[in-house]
């Protein structure tokens, strides 16, 4: 059994969006990518389906077909436990980059450094060190 945390766009944002989580991981890359065919001409090109890696987990994320009345909220977010500050830094400013902050860096108490945004496809991230 395993357990992936599975990003739905609805913009065609998916292969933009992956793409940019992986090139904010030191270790992060794309896996596979299937994309939508002649079968589906208004969706030809855009991501059936990808499996990209960030810190060592298996994400997949679509674009999908029909436009739904929900999209991303921040009641489910990615966590992510840094190991600097400098790291820490660099993923709030790259993720929150002219976003508001729903968290804004700071000291809370449970953890040494910690701040939550949403991303500008709407993924909700709570970056934290420990």
């Amino acid at each position: 059994m395993n357990v992936t945390p599975f990003l739905m766009f609805q913009n065609s944002d998916a292969e933009e969006a992956m793409n940019f989580y992986v090139s904010l991981f030191d270790d992060g890359k794309v896996v596979s990518i299937e994309r939508y065919g002649d079968e589906e001409p208004d969706r030809k090109g855009t991501v059936k389906l990808a499996v990209f890696t960030l810190a060592g987990r298996e994400h997949k994320c679509i674009d999908s077909p029909p436009v739904h009345e929900f999209t991303f909220t921040p009641s489910m977010s990615l966590f992510v436990d840094c190991d600097s500050e400098e790291q820490l830094q660099r993923l709030y400013d790259a993720l929150g980059e002219g976003r508001q902050a729903l968290m804004p860096l700071g000291s809370y108490g449970f953890s040494r450094k910690f701040g939550w945004v949403n991303d500008r496809f709407g993924v909700s991230w709570q970056l934290n060190l420990p």
